[in-house]
């Protein structure tokens, strides 16, 4: 089994090299809620193609990308941050990390170009898990869990790195699974 920690909130979950699911393909997943009813995440490395200016009508101009955050709910935004002196009223999930707090804030921080692109991100939708189906998934060796990774994995927009950095960081051992190419059929 490759997975020696148990899933938690505040750690990541990274999808195993083969995985073919599209909306989970070598995804970087972090936790922010886990309890015994369910797992609530955000993909980390998966951009929408969109700017969260073409989500919010609103929102001061800004080149911030929006990313998918999951196949649930993806109406509806969320965000991460790691400023909660600019932004109140967010959800600390650990290690200085929080999710969500007062919108209005944050246009106001974008407003003022008091807040950059390296202490926030913007997620249509979460990924989600029923009680079981995770543990299910993790039984199947689908990810590895990780709590080694610092603040700017999160907050870093260059899809393909963030999957390559999270698996590097998890050591020596797992470090060669980084070369393994996207589909091994067409090897």
């Amino acid at each position: 089994m490759l997975n020696t920690l148990k899933p938690a909130t505040g750690r990541l979950l990274i999808a195993e090299p083969f995985m073919l699911d599209p909306e989970f393909k070598r995804s970087v997943i972090l936790i922010t809620e886990y309890a015994d009813e369910g797992v609530v995440g955000f993909v980390l490395n998966h951009t929408s193609g969109l700017y969260i200016n073409d989500a919010v009508i609103d929102f001061p101009e800004t080149d911030t990308k929006l990313f998918t955050g999951g196949p649930c709910n993806n109406e509806r935004l969320h965000f991460l941050h790691r400023c909660p002196e600019k932004i109140p009223g967010g959800t600390d999930i650990g290690n200085g990390i929080y999710w969500g707090g007062d919108f209005e804030a944050v246009k106001t921080m974008f407003q003022l170009n008091l807040i950059g692109t390296n202490e926030i991100k913007f997620f249509l939708g979460y990924s989600g898990w029923g009680s079981e189906q995770l543990n299910r998934e993790l039984s199947l060796n689908s990810w590895i869990i990780s709590n080694r990774f610092d603040h700017d994995l999160i907050f870093n927009d260059e899809e393909e790195n963030v999957w390559k950095e999270a698996v590097t960081n998890l050591g020596e051992r797992y470090a060669h699974i980084v070369n393994f190419p996207n589909n091994p059929q067409l090897n």
